[in-house]
């Protein structure tokens, strides 16, 4: 079980970085992976900052998380042998991180620039560029600085799509426990408990982040950072992905031309909630008072991959069973529950 040692959250912590860095003792070389656009936001600042510290900073670009993307930062951080990894941006950025430093066996630092799903504080990555997206076991970050004044500069799409990811545990957790009961999988209460919590308080605070509150966006931050510990605490992605992440993959792969991860998690939360028999109506309706889309014109794609999507999501891994595999429905039943929740016309 791998959990971060430091986690800062709130406005201006950035700024709180060299004090991280002396708690933890780090010394020797630290490498920052960025990308163009957030090492102009964050990344530029890091340096600077590390550099007070005594640390000896280097920078390295990337531009996405592909299996050949992640063998050049591999290679990188052999040549020039850094002590720390320090991943500032998105999702894919800090992927790229805790892959990166996992192969190498360093530890990494989460400094996230957006919001939009629950990788920030995960041991897991999202992996791009074979036949199916995967997801593969690499490290917690040591410590995660959350700077809501950063956060914030970016598009609002990001912070919804966050919402979406973190709703969807609702589902995600009731697959887990019926793989339980059904296939005697192994459940962990605790585990399922962090994340139907974040779900929970979420849900609760819709409003605060629906009005761009600092407090509303702390809300989703520390959200984000316990299902990433529920994920460390269950040792896979089992309390945070489901039948609804087995959609957003599915439909990823039916029609390139998708929404973000989190808002499609959001939408395949509302109709496998409904497959589960459960509140699919308070999940719709939480969505749509943040502005999440809630229907398959809202997400860009055509009602027809909507249905397609939902009905080849259990094929995406056939050894994670859900709700979609226990009811291995066809094309006209997967029309039926689209129609019914609202999300095709």
């Amino acid at each position: 079980m791998q959990l971060p040692r430091e986690v800062i959250v709130g406005k201006g912590t950035l700024s709180r970085l060299p004090e991280v860095v002396s708690r933890l003792g780090l010394k020797g070389k630290a490498l920052v992976l960025s990308d163009s656009v957030c090492y102009d936001v964050a990344g530029k600042t890091v340096m600077e900052l590390l550099a007070k510290t005594g640390l000896t900073v280097d920078s390295f670009l990337v531009k996405s998380m592909t299996v050949d993307d992640l063998i050049t930062v591999e290679e990188q951080l052999k040549r020039q042998k850094p002590h720390v990894l320090f991943g500032v941006g998105g999702g894919t950025i800090i992927d790229a991180a805790k892959v990166s430093s996992a192969s190498q066996n360093i530890p990494f630092i989460s400094v996230p620039t957006t919001v939009s799903h629950d990788g920030i504080a995960s041991p897991l990555a999202s992996v791009k560029g074979s036949e199916k997206p995967y997801s593969v076991l690499a490290q917690a970050p040591l410590a995660i600085v959350a700077d809501t004044e950063i956060i914030i500069k970016a598009p609002w799409r990001f912070v919804i799509s966050g919402c979406g990811d973190v709703i969807s545990k609702f589902t995600a957790v009731k697959d887990w426990r019926l793989a339980h009961q059904e296939k005697g999988e192994y459940y962990g209460g605790y585990a399922a408990s962090l994340a139907l919590m974040s779900a929970k308080l979420v849900t609760e605070n819709a409003e605060l982040i629906v009005y761009r509150q600092d407090e509303g966006l702390r809300v989703l931050l520390e959200a984000l950072i316990s299902c990433g510990v529920a994920m460390s605490i269950a040792g896979s992605s089992r309390p945070c992905s489901g039948s609804e992440h087995l959609f957003s993959h599915a439909l990823d792969h039916v029609n390139h031309h998708h929404a973000l991860h989190g808002e499609q998690c959001g939408v395949g939360a509302i109709l496998t909630s409904f497959l589960h028999g459960s509140n699919w109506q308070k999940i719709k309706s939480t969505l749509k008072q943040l502005g999440a889309p809630i229907t398959a014109k809202e997400l860009g794609v055509k009602d027809v991959d909507v249905v397609k999507a939902l009905q080849v999501a259990a094929q995406i891994r056939p050894e994670r069973y859900t709700i979609l595999h226990k009811l291995n429905l066809g094309y006209d039943a997967c029309e039926t529950v689209a129609r019914a929740t609202g999300i095709i016309d």
